[in-house]
Protein backbone atom coordinates (compact mmCIF):
# COMPACT_ATOMS: atom_id res chain seq x y z
CA UNK A 1 0.00 0.00 0.00
CA UNK A 2 1.11 3.54 -0.69
CA UNK A 3 1.71 5.89 2.23
CA UNK A 4 -0.66 8.88 2.00
CA UNK A 5 -0.12 9.99 5.61
CA UNK A 6 1.99 12.95 4.53
CA UNK A 7 0.67 16.14 2.91
CA UNK A 8 -0.62 15.87 -0.64
CA UNK A 9 1.04 19.13 -1.70
CA UNK A 10 4.13 20.99 -0.48
CA UNK A 11 5.06 24.63 -1.03
CA UNK A 12 8.61 25.28 0.11
CA UNK A 13 9.51 28.95 0.49
CA UNK A 14 13.25 29.61 0.56
CA UNK A 15 13.56 32.66 2.80
CA UNK A 16 17.33 32.86 2.36
CA UNK A 17 16.85 33.31 -1.39
CA UNK A 18 14.38 36.15 -0.81
CA UNK A 19 16.99 37.78 1.41
CA UNK A 20 19.71 37.30 -1.20
CA UNK A 21 17.45 38.82 -3.85
CA UNK A 22 16.88 41.84 -1.63
CA UNK A 23 20.59 42.32 -0.98
CA UNK A 24 21.44 41.99 -4.68
CA UNK A 25 18.86 44.67 -5.54
CA UNK A 26 20.17 46.96 -2.82
CA UNK A 27 23.67 46.69 -4.28
CA UNK A 28 22.38 47.85 -7.67
CA UNK A 29 21.07 51.14 -6.28
CA UNK A 30 23.05 54.34 -6.26
CA UNK A 31 24.83 55.22 -3.07
CA UNK A 32 22.46 56.57 -0.43
CA UNK A 33 19.28 55.11 -1.91
CA UNK A 34 17.15 52.90 0.30
CA UNK A 35 15.80 49.59 -0.90
CA UNK A 36 12.27 49.07 0.40
CA UNK A 37 10.30 45.82 0.16
CA UNK A 38 6.80 45.47 -1.21
CA UNK A 39 5.06 42.82 0.90
CA UNK A 40 1.46 43.51 -0.17
CA UNK A 41 -0.94 40.65 -0.94
CA UNK A 42 0.69 38.64 1.86
CA UNK A 43 4.13 39.04 0.28
CA UNK A 44 2.74 38.01 -3.10
CA UNK A 45 1.13 34.99 -1.50
CA UNK A 46 4.24 33.71 0.29
CA UNK A 47 3.51 34.96 3.82
CA UNK A 48 4.30 38.54 4.79
CA UNK A 49 4.65 37.77 8.50
CA UNK A 50 7.43 35.29 7.65
CA UNK A 51 9.08 37.30 4.88
CA UNK A 52 9.18 40.74 6.50
CA UNK A 53 11.19 39.72 9.61
CA UNK A 54 13.79 38.01 7.42
CA UNK A 55 14.13 41.13 5.27
CA UNK A 56 14.41 43.24 8.41
CA UNK A 57 17.38 41.09 9.46
CA UNK A 58 18.90 41.98 6.07
CA UNK A 59 18.62 45.66 7.07
CA UNK A 60 15.39 46.45 5.23
CA UNK A 61 13.60 49.23 7.11
CA UNK A 62 10.85 50.22 4.65
CA UNK A 63 7.87 48.01 3.84
CA UNK A 64 4.91 48.64 1.52
CA UNK A 65 1.48 47.04 1.79
CA UNK A 66 -1.74 47.76 -0.10
CA UNK A 67 -4.32 47.52 2.71
CA UNK A 68 -4.05 48.81 6.25
CA UNK A 69 -4.95 45.39 7.67
CA UNK A 70 -1.88 43.99 5.89
CA UNK A 71 0.18 46.65 7.60
CA UNK A 72 -1.16 45.66 11.02
CA UNK A 73 -0.06 42.06 10.46
CA UNK A 74 3.42 43.13 9.34
CA UNK A 75 3.77 45.54 12.26
CA UNK A 76 2.88 42.78 14.72
CA UNK A 77 5.39 40.40 13.13
CA UNK A 78 8.17 42.98 13.31
CA UNK A 79 7.39 44.24 16.80
CA UNK A 80 7.31 40.73 18.26
CA UNK A 81 10.73 39.78 16.96
CA UNK A 82 12.71 42.83 15.93
CA UNK A 83 12.81 46.62 16.03
CA UNK A 84 11.11 49.52 14.33
CA UNK A 85 10.46 49.86 10.63
CA UNK A 86 8.37 52.15 8.44
CA UNK A 87 5.25 50.55 7.00
CA UNK A 88 3.53 52.42 4.18
CA UNK A 89 -0.06 51.77 3.05
CA UNK A 90 -0.46 52.27 -0.70
CA UNK A 91 -4.25 52.65 -0.54
CA UNK A 92 -4.03 55.50 1.91
CA UNK A 93 -5.60 55.97 5.33
CA UNK A 94 -8.53 53.69 4.53
CA UNK A 95 -9.82 50.49 6.09
CA UNK A 96 -9.11 51.34 9.74
CA UNK A 97 -10.14 54.01 12.19
CA UNK A 98 -7.50 56.78 12.44
CA UNK A 99 -6.65 55.72 15.98
CA UNK A 100 -5.90 52.15 14.83
CA UNK A 101 -3.76 53.55 12.05
CA UNK A 102 -1.74 55.53 14.56
CA UNK A 103 -1.52 52.74 17.14
CA UNK A 104 0.05 50.48 14.53
CA UNK A 105 2.35 53.26 13.31
CA UNK A 106 1.19 52.96 9.72
CA UNK A 107 2.08 55.65 7.21
CA UNK A 108 -0.48 56.33 4.47
CA UNK A 109 0.32 57.03 0.85
CA UNK A 110 -1.85 60.03 -0.02
CA UNK A 111 -3.23 59.63 -3.53
CA UNK A 112 -5.52 62.65 -3.88
CA UNK A 113 -6.23 66.10 -2.51
CA UNK A 114 -9.04 64.52 -0.52
CA UNK A 115 -6.58 62.06 1.06
CA UNK A 116 -4.32 64.95 2.02
CA UNK A 117 -7.17 66.90 3.62
CA UNK A 118 -8.36 63.84 5.51
CA UNK A 119 -4.94 62.95 6.96
CA UNK A 120 -4.22 66.60 7.70
CA UNK A 121 -7.45 66.78 9.71
CA UNK A 122 -6.35 63.73 11.73
CA UNK A 123 -3.02 65.43 12.41
CA UNK A 124 -4.75 68.57 13.64
CA UNK A 125 -7.02 66.52 15.93
CA UNK A 126 -4.10 64.67 17.49
CA UNK A 127 -1.85 67.70 17.68
CA UNK A 128 0.97 65.66 16.15
CA UNK A 129 2.88 66.04 12.91
CA UNK A 130 1.90 62.84 11.11
CA UNK A 131 4.06 61.08 8.55
CA UNK A 132 2.83 60.47 5.02
CA UNK A 133 3.94 59.77 1.47
CA UNK A 134 2.65 61.91 -1.37
CA UNK A 135 1.84 60.03 -4.57
CA UNK A 136 1.79 61.91 -7.86
CA UNK A 137 0.64 60.34 -11.12
CA UNK A 138 3.10 60.57 -14.01
CA UNK A 139 1.22 58.51 -16.58
CA UNK A 140 -0.05 55.32 -14.96
CA UNK A 141 -3.50 56.89 -14.43
CA UNK A 142 -4.29 54.54 -11.59
CA UNK A 143 -3.57 56.34 -8.32
CA UNK A 144 -1.91 59.62 -7.44
CA UNK A 145 -2.37 63.36 -7.87
CA UNK A 146 -2.78 64.54 -11.45
CA UNK A 147 -0.73 67.40 -12.83
CA UNK A 148 -3.67 69.74 -12.28
CA UNK A 149 -3.98 68.62 -8.66
CA UNK A 150 -0.26 69.14 -8.13
CA UNK A 151 -0.69 72.70 -9.36
CA UNK A 152 -3.61 73.27 -6.99
CA UNK A 153 -1.53 71.89 -4.13
CA UNK A 154 1.39 74.13 -5.06
CA UNK A 155 -0.91 77.14 -4.86
CA UNK A 156 -2.14 76.10 -1.42
CA UNK A 157 0.35 74.09 0.63
CA UNK A 158 -1.53 74.68 3.87
CA UNK A 159 -2.98 71.13 4.05
CA UNK A 160 0.57 69.77 4.11
CA UNK A 161 1.73 71.88 7.06
CA UNK A 162 0.50 69.41 9.74
CA UNK A 163 2.22 66.56 7.89
CA UNK A 164 5.72 65.15 7.67
CA UNK A 165 5.94 64.19 4.00
CA UNK A 166 8.61 61.50 3.99
CA UNK A 167 8.68 60.80 0.25
CA UNK A 168 7.07 61.85 -2.98
CA UNK A 169 6.52 58.75 -5.09
CA UNK A 170 5.21 57.76 -8.49
CA UNK A 171 4.87 54.43 -10.30
CA UNK A 172 6.31 53.31 -13.63
CA UNK A 173 3.93 51.74 -16.13
CA UNK A 174 6.37 50.14 -18.60
CA UNK A 175 9.60 49.59 -16.68
CA UNK A 176 9.78 45.95 -17.81
CA UNK A 177 10.21 47.26 -21.38
CA UNK A 178 13.46 49.27 -21.21
CA UNK A 179 13.07 50.77 -24.69
CA UNK A 180 9.51 51.94 -24.13
CA UNK A 181 9.32 55.75 -24.48
CA UNK A 182 6.89 55.89 -21.55
CA UNK A 183 9.78 55.33 -19.13
CA UNK A 184 11.60 58.49 -20.15
CA UNK A 185 8.34 60.44 -20.28
CA UNK A 186 7.47 59.45 -16.72
CA UNK A 187 10.98 60.15 -15.47
CA UNK A 188 10.95 63.68 -16.88
CA UNK A 189 7.44 64.35 -15.62
CA UNK A 190 8.39 63.09 -12.15
CA UNK A 191 11.40 65.38 -12.00
CA UNK A 192 9.37 68.32 -13.27
CA UNK A 193 6.45 67.90 -10.85
CA UNK A 194 8.59 67.24 -7.78
CA UNK A 195 10.76 70.26 -8.55
CA UNK A 196 7.61 72.33 -9.06
CA UNK A 197 6.28 71.37 -5.61
CA UNK A 198 9.66 72.09 -4.04
CA UNK A 199 9.01 70.05 -0.90
CA UNK A 200 12.04 69.11 1.25
CA UNK A 201 11.53 65.36 1.06
CA UNK A 202 13.00 62.28 -0.53
CA UNK A 203 11.87 60.80 -3.85
CA UNK A 204 10.86 57.28 -4.92
CA UNK A 205 10.10 56.09 -8.46
CA UNK A 206 11.65 52.72 -9.32
CA UNK A 207 9.86 49.43 -8.90
CA UNK A 208 11.62 46.09 -9.50
CA UNK A 209 12.12 46.62 -13.23
CA UNK A 210 12.77 50.32 -12.71
CA UNK A 211 15.92 49.49 -10.75
CA UNK A 212 17.37 48.02 -13.96
CA UNK A 213 16.60 51.13 -16.03
CA UNK A 214 19.66 52.80 -14.53
CA UNK A 215 20.75 55.25 -11.88
CA UNK A 216 18.55 58.07 -13.15
CA UNK A 217 15.51 56.14 -11.90
CA UNK A 218 16.83 55.29 -8.42
CA UNK A 219 16.45 58.62 -6.61
CA UNK A 220 16.26 58.10 -2.81
CA UNK A 221 14.28 54.89 -2.56
CA UNK A 222 13.36 51.94 -4.78
CA UNK A 223 10.32 49.74 -4.13
CA UNK A 224 10.96 46.21 -5.49
CA UNK A 225 8.23 43.63 -5.20
CA UNK A 226 8.16 40.83 -7.79
CA UNK A 227 11.95 40.53 -8.01
CA UNK A 228 12.16 39.70 -4.30
CA UNK A 229 10.05 36.62 -5.00
CA UNK A 230 11.96 35.30 -8.00
CA UNK A 231 9.96 36.82 -10.86
CA UNK A 232 12.25 38.10 -13.60
CA UNK A 233 12.26 41.94 -13.58
CA UNK A 234 14.09 41.98 -16.92
CA UNK A 235 11.97 39.89 -19.32
CA UNK A 236 13.85 38.69 -22.38
CA UNK A 237 17.22 38.41 -20.65
CA UNK A 238 18.59 36.11 -17.95
CA UNK A 239 16.83 36.47 -14.63
CA UNK A 240 19.10 38.45 -12.27
CA UNK A 241 17.31 37.11 -9.17
CA UNK A 242 16.88 33.63 -7.73
CA UNK A 243 13.75 31.48 -7.73
CA UNK A 244 12.37 31.32 -4.20
CA UNK A 245 9.75 28.55 -4.19
CA UNK A 246 9.48 24.84 -4.84
CA UNK A 247 5.95 23.55 -5.42
CA UNK A 248 5.27 19.85 -5.65
CA UNK A 249 2.23 17.64 -5.28
CA UNK A 250 1.50 13.92 -5.19
CA UNK A 251 0.41 11.53 -7.90
CA UNK A 252 -2.97 10.10 -6.90
CA UNK A 253 -3.34 7.47 -9.59
CA UNK A 254 -1.64 6.10 -12.72
CA UNK A 255 -3.65 4.52 -15.50
CA UNK A 256 -3.17 3.19 -19.02
CA UNK A 257 -5.59 4.70 -21.53
CA UNK A 258 -6.12 3.15 -24.98
CA UNK A 259 -6.19 5.12 -28.22
CA UNK A 260 -9.49 6.84 -28.88
CA UNK A 261 -10.36 7.50 -25.22
CA UNK A 262 -11.04 11.04 -24.04
CA UNK A 263 -9.72 12.69 -20.89
CA UNK A 264 -11.29 15.18 -18.49
CA UNK A 265 -14.25 17.52 -18.62
CA UNK A 266 -15.83 18.22 -22.00
CA UNK A 267 -13.61 15.52 -23.53
CA UNK A 268 -11.26 18.18 -24.91
CA UNK A 269 -8.36 15.70 -25.18
CA UNK A 270 -8.50 12.44 -27.14
CA UNK A 271 -5.66 9.94 -27.08
CA UNK A 272 -4.35 9.34 -30.60
CA UNK A 273 -2.32 6.36 -29.35
CA UNK A 274 -2.12 4.37 -26.09
CA UNK A 275 -0.90 6.62 -23.25
CA UNK A 276 0.01 6.35 -19.59
CA UNK A 277 -1.62 9.08 -17.50
CA UNK A 278 -1.04 10.30 -13.96
CA UNK A 279 -3.70 12.14 -11.96
CA UNK A 280 -2.07 14.83 -9.80
CA UNK A 281 -3.50 16.28 -6.58
CA UNK A 282 -3.70 19.94 -7.59
CA UNK A 283 -6.19 22.06 -9.52
CA UNK A 284 -7.58 25.51 -10.06
CA UNK A 285 -8.63 25.70 -6.40
CA UNK A 286 -4.89 25.59 -5.69
CA UNK A 287 -3.92 28.28 -8.19
CA UNK A 288 -3.24 26.06 -11.19
CA UNK A 289 -5.13 28.26 -13.62
CA UNK A 290 -7.74 26.50 -15.73
CA UNK A 291 -6.37 28.05 -18.91
CA UNK A 292 -3.02 26.27 -18.50
CA UNK A 293 -4.52 22.92 -19.49
CA UNK A 294 -3.63 23.11 -23.17
CA UNK A 295 0.03 24.03 -22.68
CA UNK A 296 1.07 23.32 -19.08
CA UNK A 297 3.96 21.08 -18.08
CA UNK A 298 4.76 19.16 -14.91
CA UNK A 299 8.10 17.52 -14.07
CA UNK A 300 7.93 13.87 -13.04
CA UNK A 301 10.95 11.61 -12.78
CA UNK A 302 13.10 14.37 -14.26
CA UNK A 303 10.94 14.46 -17.40
CA UNK A 304 8.69 17.36 -18.38
CA UNK A 305 5.23 15.94 -18.98
CA UNK A 306 2.30 17.73 -20.63
CA UNK A 307 -1.00 18.38 -18.90
CA UNK A 308 -3.82 16.80 -20.93
CA UNK A 309 -7.48 17.67 -20.78
CA UNK A 310 -8.93 20.42 -18.68
CA UNK A 311 -7.70 21.47 -15.26
CA UNK A 312 -10.26 20.41 -12.63
CA UNK A 313 -10.88 22.04 -9.28
CA UNK A 314 -8.69 19.56 -7.40
CA UNK A 315 -6.77 17.60 -10.03
CA UNK A 316 -4.82 17.74 -13.25
CA UNK A 317 -4.06 14.83 -15.56
CA UNK A 318 -0.57 14.46 -17.01
CA UNK A 319 0.81 12.32 -19.83
CA UNK A 320 3.69 10.34 -18.31
CA UNK A 321 4.20 7.97 -21.24
CA UNK A 322 7.72 9.31 -21.86
CA UNK A 323 8.88 8.86 -18.26
CA UNK A 324 11.41 6.04 -18.29
CA UNK A 325 11.61 5.24 -14.58
CA UNK A 326 8.84 3.28 -12.84
CA UNK A 327 6.18 5.49 -11.28
CA UNK A 328 3.66 4.82 -8.57
CA UNK A 329 0.91 6.68 -6.78
CA UNK A 330 2.09 8.72 -3.80
CA UNK A 331 5.23 10.07 -5.48
CA UNK A 332 5.68 13.81 -5.97
CA UNK A 333 5.42 15.78 -9.19
CA UNK A 334 7.15 19.16 -9.45
CA UNK A 335 4.98 22.08 -10.55
CA UNK A 336 7.50 24.88 -9.89
CA UNK A 337 11.10 24.33 -8.92
CA UNK A 338 14.53 23.46 -10.31
CA UNK A 339 13.10 22.15 -13.59
CA UNK A 340 10.54 24.89 -14.23
CA UNK A 341 10.48 28.51 -13.09
CA UNK A 342 7.47 30.52 -12.08
CA UNK A 343 7.89 32.68 -15.19
CA UNK A 344 7.79 29.56 -17.37
CA UNK A 345 4.57 28.41 -15.70
CA UNK A 346 3.11 31.88 -16.18
CA UNK A 347 4.01 31.83 -19.89
CA UNK A 348 2.24 28.48 -20.28
CA UNK A 349 -0.89 30.05 -18.78
CA UNK A 350 -0.59 33.23 -20.87
CA UNK A 351 -0.22 35.38 -17.77
CA UNK A 352 2.48 36.82 -15.47
CA UNK A 353 4.30 35.39 -12.49
CA UNK A 354 2.48 37.79 -10.17
CA UNK A 355 -0.85 36.07 -10.86
CA UNK A 356 0.61 32.60 -10.39
CA UNK A 357 2.17 33.48 -7.02
CA UNK A 358 -0.82 35.33 -5.60
CA UNK A 359 -3.21 32.58 -6.74
CA UNK A 360 -1.53 29.77 -4.82
CA UNK A 361 -4.22 28.27 -2.61
CA UNK A 362 -4.42 27.49 1.08
CA UNK A 363 -4.24 23.69 0.80
CA UNK A 364 -0.48 23.48 0.33
CA UNK A 365 1.55 22.57 3.37
CA UNK A 366 3.93 25.51 3.57
CA UNK A 367 7.49 24.91 4.63
CA UNK A 368 9.83 27.84 5.30
CA UNK A 369 13.53 27.16 4.96
CA UNK A 370 16.68 29.25 5.14
CA UNK A 371 15.76 31.36 8.17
Amino acid sequence: MNDYSGPLSLLEIHLDRITRNYLSLQKRLIRGADCAAVVKADAYGLGATMVAPELYKANCRHFYVAHATEGVAVRKALNENLGKASIYVLHGAQGLQPQEFLQNELIPVLNSLGDIEQWSAVAKETGKKLSAILHIDTGMNRLGLSGAEVERLKNNLAPLKPLDVRYIMSHLACADEPAHPKNKEQLEKFKKLTAYLGLPCRLSLANSSGIFLGNDYHFDQARPGCSLYGINPTPGVENPVQDVITLKTRILQIRDVPAGETVGYSATYKASSPVKLATISVGYADGILRCIGASGLVTIGGQKCPIVGRVSMDTIIVDVTAVEIPLRAGEFAEIIGPHQTIDEVAAQAGTIGYEILTSLGKRYKRIYTGQ
